[in-house]
């Protein structure tokens, strides 16, 4: 399962809006792929369909799919929005990683 924050909600709403997506149909696509100074990062965006090997979850009023090889690394991940003066962007607070980067975009298990 993957928990969307209340902040990173309104800011994926707001996104998917602009973008042409329909928030309350279409999905926030998760997944990890390898690179990042950590050795794995982190991949977010919007799709309009799944496919036969994805997980599908909804928290917080957010549709979310995961291919099944990510799902090992993001179970219990919640995702953040944080709109501070140290720059914005989205979060991933994962507790299956052992280190990450400075930036938060990268991790390692």
């Amino acid at each position: 399962m993957i928990k969307v924050s209340d902040t990173a909600k309104n800011k994926v709403v707001e996104l998917m809006k602009d973008d042409g997506f329909k928030p309350d149909v279409d999905y926030v696509r998760v997944g990890v792929k390898s690179g990042g100074c950590s050795g794995l990062s982190y991949d977010l965006n919007f799709d309009n369909s799944q496919k036969d090997d994805d997980k599908v979850f909804e928290d917080n009023g957010i549709k979310i799919i995961v291919d099944k090889k990510s799902f090992l690394y993001l179970i219990g991940t919640t995702l953040e929005y944080s709109g501070g003066l140290n720059g914005s962007g989205f979060v991933f607070n994962n507790p299956n990683a052992n280190r990450t980067c400075g930036c938060g975009e990268s991790f390692s298990l």
